[in-house]
């Protein structure tokens, strides 16, 4: 047997000083990342061998740095203390707008200037100016189709999900999931009921809404959620809370949605019986509910399980796919989440798998639990979704013991 008592605290000693500098680099990252994301742009669309004419450089250059002063100052008054939807809808705008324009800066304009140059298209200034105009372009267009894809009802996702331990008698159940509404300084309170109209057309037994309902409190956004009223299931209708509750007043929005006749699973189950079968629905609250100093809200795997019987499977409703791991671990046959929106805009995905396990789909982990992950019914922050189109999904779970 080795003795690794000597070597560990020299392996700690040496991971300490570069977490703390991964620490004071990410402290950092607000203030670097908007620049970035109009400096980068602005040097490849108006400095890499265009010679545009002076007031043309002048021009663009006045509206990044018009930009780049803009985003922050609007997000803080939109998203801070303030709280003003206009400076947040112009905040968010922005940002949006910028990563569309860097991401298309640095992907298209390389590789279409490599193009250009191994075809010898041009001379160089053309070759440049062919670059701006193309990124301009391509940038434009997909702005303006993410925003119509992220304004629009979505789009319904249908699936059979088998269960081995679904009883014959709750085989076909159907479970409509809805999440990350995100209702916010873009008034849809009409979005909302067109959404509500299409999830009535799926004749559920069970609607599901796994939290993010809102930016904002339950009082300022209740006119876009009242429509939650209106959606009918022949058997349950149940909400957990997501992170974004946890911004603005979490109790209000658990007794709103109490109140639009939603039943809140915090940490409890409710039990659905048919044809001499049952199946039991749990929710947690959000994995960031402890830490937000709401007395009683934490993510209570074990007691949203208390009382059930555990030879029974169990469909669970949890914000974020994360919480995978405790699902796994407790032996859950299903669990619905959302919170990623599938990067809402493209290739934001990446940043998103390094926080969670899945991005959108269904997905197995462990020996028995399967994760359904949405995309999201919403959008968050900048209203544009890009490569990754907003669902509502309809899963119909299955039993191997069909009668």
């Amino acid at each position: 047997m080795t003795d690794t008592s000597n070597a560990r605290p020299a392996e700690g000693e040496a991971q300490a000083p570069r977490q703390s500098r991964l620490l004071r680099l990410m402290r950092y990252l607000p203030l670097i990342a908007p620049v970035l994301l109009w400096a980068v742009p602005c040097w490849v669309l108006l400095y890499t061998g265009q010679h545009w004419p002076l007031p043309v450089t002048v021009a663009g250059t006045a509206l990044f740095v018009l930009g780049l002063a803009a985003m922050p100052l609007a997000m803080m008054r939109g998203h801070g203390r303030r709280q003003q939807d206009r400076a947040a809808i112009i905040g968010d705008t922005l940002l949006g707008g910028s990563w569309v324009l860097f991401t298309w800066s640095v992907l298209l304009g390389t590789l279409l200037r490599l193009a250009l140059t191994v075809a010898g298209v041009g001379e160089s200034e053309d070759r440049a100016r062919i670059v701006t105009w193309a990124v301009l372009g391509v940038s434009a267009a997909l702005l303006a189709w993410g925003y119509v894809e992220a304004r629009r009802v979505p789009r319904v996702r249908r699936l059979d999900v088998s269960l081995p331990r679904l009883g014959a008698g709750l085989d076909g159940l159907r479970v409509v999931l809805i999440t990350d509404t995100h209702y916010g300084p873009l008034d849809r309170a009409r979005w909302s009921t067109r959404v509500c109209e299409t999830v009535n057309t799926l004749e559920a037994d069970v609607v599901c809404h796994t939290g993010d309902i809102a930016d904002g409190t339950a009082e300022r956004r209740r006119a876009q959620a009242t429509p939650l009223a209106t959606v009918r299931a022949t058997e349950a209708r149940v909400y957990v809370t997501g992170n974004h509750e946890y911004y603005s007043e979490a109790q209000g929005w658990v007794d709103l949605m109490d109140e639009l006749g939603w039943e809140p699973l915090r940490n409890r189950h409710v039990l659905l019986e048919r044809g001499g079968d049952t199946l039991v629905v749990a929710g947690v609250d959000d994995v960031t509910a402890e830490s937000s100093g709401l007395v009683g809200h934490r993510a209570h795997l074990a007691g949203a399980l208390d009382g059930a019987d555990p030879g029974l499977p169990v469909l669970l409703l949890a914000h974020q796919p994360k919480f995978v791991d405790r699902a796994a671990a407790a032996g859950i046959d299903l669990q619905l989440s959302g919170h990623t929106h599938g990067g809402q805009i493209w290739p934001f995905h990446h940043l998103v798998r390094l926080d969670q396990p899945a991005l959108a789909g269904l997905s197995r982990h462990g020996v028995r639990t399967l994760l359904y992950t949405s995309r999201g019914t919403g959008f968050w922050g900048p209203p544009f979704r890009v490569f990754a189109p907003s669902e509502i999904t309809l899963l119909v779970l299955r039993s191997p013991q069909q009668r």
